[in-house]
């Protein structure tokens, strides 16, 4: 080998090392960033001469190239719900406009918020990716820009009440006299309960439920508005809006339910004011004879204090938007004041064949490659698709020890190919005084 060779084999080396010093510290530079995946350099040995030659040194070192690990990063927690994080394979999809290109790019980095316009982005502004929910409430198949948009929702007026309670068997029959009275409700039932529902313009309207005991086994129920809140009626003056019977067997099982007063939109119902005609219905568990049912599944008579289990109703007021949230496999919810809740939307995730083959474009984000292969376009939790986590950021996969160790490494050899240098500056030197 000419001393010529040996100073060239040293520079590739210096170079290659050089090189890898420089991932290193591309790792290091990148152990906070969200979603960074962790570098790794290959070196391969360089031949001077064709392969049929045998027993003839190398020519050095090249840099083969530098592969990225997709191992699963941390989560870690977050306070903002559209914080989210890929636990698995695949990648956001975002689009936006990198160097004058405008095209679907990938991440895992998922520092996401609401723009103006309502569109969830990141912090370039790229739009991320999905499907929305068309007029009919059903998801597209369209891969579109995810867009909540920051509209009121419409109220619903109440048409169905719904209570699960335990009506006192050893209660008295008959209180306060031979009929219930809506001017003294108080003293001619036994028990009562109060609820709010809506009108179809949203207006709450509080409704007071007795419960009177009528006969063995048997009960009444009455549902009074005040008429100040109906047309035509008078402040401080209950109105009955329904009324039926409720019978109970000798288990104290729910055995029939009966309307007598029925609050319906036939006219005979007075309404809310300025609202439009309401039918509520009143339902008091799985009876037996009515319904079918066990008759256990809801209002019992059995001999215990009078209780309400539950009770529930179907309306809700006018309500803005005031959070979103994203469930594991990708459904993109807005929340509402009102505590509705309904899906806007659903977020679309990309896997790849040879991940590790994506082009690097920087930001966190990723390009498709002729090597990488075409994005297969899902959605969260099926396929190989990993599952989202909102509220949380994928930290970067970088451990420092690991690059401390490599950068020691690398650093001595640098430094040995740097002797072969100067050992090789030497023999030139003894060369050169030959003549001497």
């Amino acid at each position: 080998m000419s001393i010529t060779k040996a100073l060239y084999i040293g520079v590739t080396g210096l170079q290659s090392h050089g090189d890898a010093l420089g991932v290193v510290g591309d790792n290091i530079a990148n152990v906070n960033t969200t979603g960074y995946k962790k570098e790794r350099i290959i070196f391969s040995d360089l031949l001077g001469r064709s392969i049929g030659s045998v027993n003839k040194p190398g020519s050095g070192v090249k840099v083969d190239k530098v592969t990225r690990s997709f191992t699963q990063g941390t989560l870690l927690t977050t306070d903002s719900p559209t914080d989210l994080a890929i636990n698995g394979k695949g990648f956001f999809i975002v689009s936006g406009d990198v160097s004058g290109i405008s095209a679907n790019f990938y991440t895992r980095a998922g520092q996401f918020t609401l723009d103006k316009q309502g569109n969830l982005v990141n912090p370039l502004g790229f739009i991320v990716q999905g499907y929305l929910v068309n007029a009919a409430g059903e998801l597209d198949n369209q891969l579109t820009d995810l867009q909540i948009a920051n509209s009121v929702l419409p109220p619903s007026m109440t048409e169905l009440i719904d209570i699960s309670a335990n009506l006192d068997a050893a209660a008295t029959e008959d209180p306060g006299g031979a009929a219930f009275s809506t001017t003294s409700p108080g003293t001619t039932s036994n028990f009562s309960t109060a609820m709010t529902v809506y009108d179809s313009l949203g207006e709450a309207h509080r409704v007071d439920i007795y419960f009177r005991k009528t006969g063995s086994n048997a009960w009444e129920y009455h549902a009074l508005v005040d008429g100040g809140d109906l047309t035509g009626g008078t402040t401080g003056t209950a109105v009955e809006m329904a009324a039926g019977t409720l019978t109970f067997t000798t288990d104290g099982w729910l055995d029939t339910e009966t309307s007598t007063v029925d609050w319906d939109t036939t006219g005979t119902t007075p309404t809310f004011n300025n609202a439009s005609d309401q039918a509520i219905t009143f339902e008091f568990g799985d009876s037996i004879t009515t319904d079918g049912g066990t008759g256990q599944a809801g209002t019992t008579q059995y001999a215990s204090s009078s209780t309400i289990r539950s009770q529930d109703q179907d309306g809700y007021a006018t309500g803005e938007l005031s959070a979103v949230g994203v469930e594991s496999n990708g459904d993109v919810l807005a929340v509402y004041y009102n505590g509705q809740q309904r899906l806007v939307g659903k977020l679309a995730l990309a896997t790849f064949e040879a991940e590790d083959r994506l082009s690097r474009v920087g930001d966190g984000l990723w390009a498709e490659s002729i090597h990488s292969g075409e994005a297969r376009i899902s959605a969260a939790s099926t396929g190989s698709s990993g599952a989202i986590t909102s509220g949380a950021l994928e930290q970067s996969t970088v451990d420092l020890a690991d690059e401390f160790v490599d950068l020691i490494s690398y650093q001595r050899g640098f430094q040995a190919n740097a002797r072969t240098i100067s050992t090789a500056d030497q023999l030139y030197m003894e060369v050169v005084n030959l003549k001497r």
